[in-house]
């Protein structure tokens, strides 16, 4: 089943854009795409279940001349992390989960994990004075941390670890990252982390299943994602969107994760591989409230708390690659960005409005007060930070009301 069978074209003007100011968001990114800053892009806007745009922009592949399709195939990234976090709260709804609970209670291998402190330069560990809980891997206050954020000395065992490789399992990088300290107490500090690579092997343990069998079975089968995988199979494998070679900004090489082969680790954090069409799926089921053409995989409630914020003002850790993950104004819900009021963050949008993106240039945000949801995905690791807000702020600049 297509996009268009899904979610039929509308006009602008019946949807409240403007529809000069709605070409215009094709017209900036077409201009990115002949300067060659962008390789190409798929950029969707849905509202009231009607298309208000889809278009491909540019080049699929730059190097083979192949022209960007509505059916590319984008390695997501962190955009897997919603999808994984509703995969847990499928769980929590069927009681096989309680999110209070602490991580060692379904992976015993974290019941003694330690906390780092230093002191005049030297490492001491003690034992938290609060277990990190599965709320806490959700919401990224476990006290883990991520190795591309910074070269701190937790970061560092991180990258020493060789965490990124995907060469492990998920039952083994569960138990290589319960032998590593945290960096913060749980529930002190919102710190952007391999929690939801965790949350992967959780899933796992509950389940009996693989990670792919089970987000197959219970949310991507369901919702009609058929092209959404943790790799690319050959007959497939034309379809993949691919970066420049060399980053325009800097000049440096420009290396993604290869998905036309599987690894052993189906990494919860950054693994997927989808198309707009596929994650416009999504994004309709949770406007919904958990629902897609009959297919129910969350109730309204459990989706309204997942995109409640989660932190309260909880302090967020300033890391050296990345400043603060969150704007002021924004807090973060299970597995989503969520929006707390108009004002504050620099971005448009309503308060309750949630998303996430991905390393590679992917984006999305839901806005349940307004109705609408809006999706990019390019392949330009280096340019995501002015093509992500850039999206969302030309779509707002066209919305009418």
């Amino acid at each position: 089943m297509t996009i268009h069978t899904l979610l039929p074209a509308g006009t602008p003007a019946e949807l409240g854009f403007c529809p000069r100011r709605t070409l215009h968001i094709q017209t900036v990114l077409e201009a990115a795409v002949a300067r060659r800053h962008l390789p190409g892009a798929v950029a969707l806007v849905v509202r009231r279940g009607q298309t208000v745009l889809h278009s491909a922009i540019g080049v699929q592949d730059p190097a083979a001349g192949r022209a960007m399709a509505l059916d590319s195939l984008f390695r997501i990234y962190s955009m897997t992390k919603p999808i994984v976090s509703v995969a847990v709260m499928m769980l929590v709804e069927r009681g096989q989960l309680l999110l209070g609970a602490p991580v060692a209670h379904y992976l015993p291998e974290f019941a003694g994990v330690r906390v780092a402190d230093h002191i005049h330069g030297h490492a001491a560990l003690h034992k938290p004075r609060n277990a990190p809980t599965v709320q806490d891997l959700l919401r990224h206050t476990a006290g883990l941390t991520y190795e591309i954020l910074g070269t701190e000395p937790i970061q560092r065992l991180y990258a020493e670890a060789d965490l990124w490789t995907r060469q492990k399992t998920n039952r083994e990088f569960a138990r290589v990252l319960a032998g590593l300290p945290l960096m913060f107490e749980p529930g002190t500090t919102f710190e952007y982390s391999r929690a939801t690579d965790l949350l992967g092997s959780l899933i796992e343990v509950v389940s009996g299943q693989t990670l792919g069998a089970f987000l197959r079975e219970n949310i991507l089968d369901p919702l009609g994602m058929a092209d959404t995988h943790f790799d690319v199979k050959p007959e497939q494998q034309h379809r993949i969107a691919e970066p420049f070679a060399v980053c325009p900004d800097t000049g440096a090489a420009v290396e993604l994760i290869d998905i036309r082969k599987p690894y052993p680790m189906e990494s919860g954090g950054a693994g997927l591989v989808s198309t707009v069409g596929d994650y416009a799926r999504f994004a309709q089921c949770l406007l919904n409230g958990g629902t897609l053409q009959g297919q129910r995989i969350l109730m309204p409630n459990t989706v309204r708390h997942m995109t409640a914020d989660h932190l309260g003002g909880m302090a967020q850790h300033f890391t050296q690659r990345s400043g603060f993950m969150l704007a002021r104004g924004v807090g973060f819900g299970l597995g989503f960005s969520v929006k707390l009021q108009e004002g504050l963050d620099p971005l448009p949008g309503s308060a309750g409005l949630y998303g996430w993106g991905g390393i590679g240039g992917t984006t999305f945000f839901v806005d349940p007060a307004r109705e609408l949801f809006g999706i990019l995905l390019t392949q330009a690791p280096n340019q995501r930070d002015l093509y992500r807000p850039l999206f969302r702020t030309l779509v707002y600049a066209a919305l009418l009301d």
